[in-house]
């Protein structure tokens, strides 16, 4: 297999943009080679199987949308306060909107797992890693809430992301911020309760 990290990146890169685009049954190896615009068979010298191909396009997702280390420790670095969740919530819409393409392939990923064992594992563990990630973000930096804040906060953001990312005429571009301010209040108590 051949082993240039940047080329496979490249290629993980153009998979992302491939399945967004096409859904998980256009994710080829041909496809990917065409969007990555290489040579024809490059792809799978990369990738043993089109099963290594989304295992992998599953890891580099999380990656690729993992927040910039610094600006993430300088927002969580604010006084953990509802209104403080508020704008972390609202960073994350627009995480999302920058790179749409990112987040559609891991619904699309959400589904190829429900339907192939072999990828199942994978993506999995990367979105049981993201839950547990944003789990103790808000619990061990004190936000208001426990646990099952996180996690009703975590579920409703991920059902208002599906929605504006697949159909963004459905609630509006203008009601987003309105809609996150509604879940943050809801979900989150104004103080933290010791």
């Amino acid at each position: 297999m051949a082993r240039n990290r940047e080329r496979r990146h490249h290629l993980l890169d153009a998979a992302v943009e491939v399945i967004a685009v096409e859904g998980g049954r256009g994710l080829t190896f041909g496809a990917v080679d065409r969007a990555a615009a290489v040579p024809p068979g490059t792809a799978s010298n990369y990738f043993a199987s089109r099963d290594q191909l989304l295992a992998e396009l599953a890891e580099h997702v999380f990656v690729r949308l993992a927040p910039d280390p610094d600006e993430a420790a300088e927002r969580m670095s604010a006084e953990p306060t509802r209104e403080s969740e508020r704008g972390l919530m609202m960073w994350l819409v627009e995480r999302a909107l920058a790179d749409r393409p990112a987040h559609l392939a891991l619904f699309e990923l959400r589904l190829e797992a429900t339907r192939n064992p072999h990828v199942a594992p994978t993506v999995t563990r990367q979105f049981a890693g993201n839950l547990a990630i944003a789990t103790s973000d808000h619990v061990d930096h004190g936000f208001p809430g426990d646990r099952s804040t996180a996690l009703v906060l975590y579920l409703a953001m991920s059902g208002l992301l599906l929605d504006h990312l697949t159909m963004p005429e459905l609630l509006g571009t203008d009601a987003v911020a309105a809609i996150v301010d509604t879940i943050v209040t809801t979900v989150v108590p104004e103080q933290r309760v010791d």
